[in-house]
């Protein structure tokens, strides 16, 4: 896999409600936590990781990943997520091209996640691309040129735009298709059901438990 022109950026900056609060990508999963098996993921894919996270970046450490914060007024969602991590890469990697994002609550990232979406955005002529499994879109799931972080920070600054989806219809957007029929790739945890299902889903895939 090519590292050289891509960053990760996992996302943690949501508030779990639905989870009954606290930090979900420090739930665990077959003994792992949900950010650990994300970065786990994605580490081979990018020439670095950064978390997406709002609040004391101590209960992080153990993960070793730098943690930035929105630098936006008012909690705008993952796309101030993203404007961060886009942010961080541009200070700190001037040669990387291309941001790939994901949630910290996706336990299941498919080991060609940048790769296929950098190759969906070239054979489709796309400026963003992003992931689709069984037919459903996945706009955080996504690959971000670097220089599109101006455009972000209008849009979240001057416009008040906080869906994804909104923001990625404003350009050509090119999608990368995987299969769901045994496991979607993109199965985020949201609830308590969710975590029991994935694992379930961990036993019958044989995964090594940590």
């Amino acid at each position: 896999m090519q590292t050289g022109n891509c960053c990760g950026i996992v996302l943690a900056g949501g508030l779990s409600r639905r989870m009954g609060g606290g930090d979900k990508a420090l739930f665990t999963l077959g003994g792992t936590a949900l950010l650990a098996r994300v970065a786990a993921a994605l580490r081979p894919q990018c020439k670095s990781l950064i978390l997406s996270a709002n609040g004391d970046p101590a209960r992080f450490a153990q993960f070793d990943l730098p943690v930035v914060a929105d630098d936006v007024d008012g909690f705008k969602g993952p796309l101030a997520g993203i404007l961060a991590g886009l942010d961080w890469i541009a200070a700190h990697f001037h040669d990387v091209e291309f941001a790939v994002s994901a949630p910290a609550d996706t336990p299941f990232l498919p080991d060609d996640f940048a790769d296929r979406l950098k190759q969906a955005r070239a054979e489709q002529d796309g400026l963003i691309a992003c992931g689709r499994s069984g037919g459903r879109l996945h706009p955080l799931a996504a690959l971000w040129p670097v220089a599109i972080r101006a455009d972000l920070r209008h849009a979240l600054v001057r416009d008040d735009m906080r869906r994804v989806e909104d923001f990625q219809r404003k350009y050509r957007r090119a999608i990368a298709d995987w299969p769901a029929e045994s496991l979607d790739p993109f199965f985020n945890i949201n609830t308590p059901g969710d975590l029991e299902a994935a694992e379930l889903m961990l036993l019958r895939q044989g995964a090594h438990v940590a």
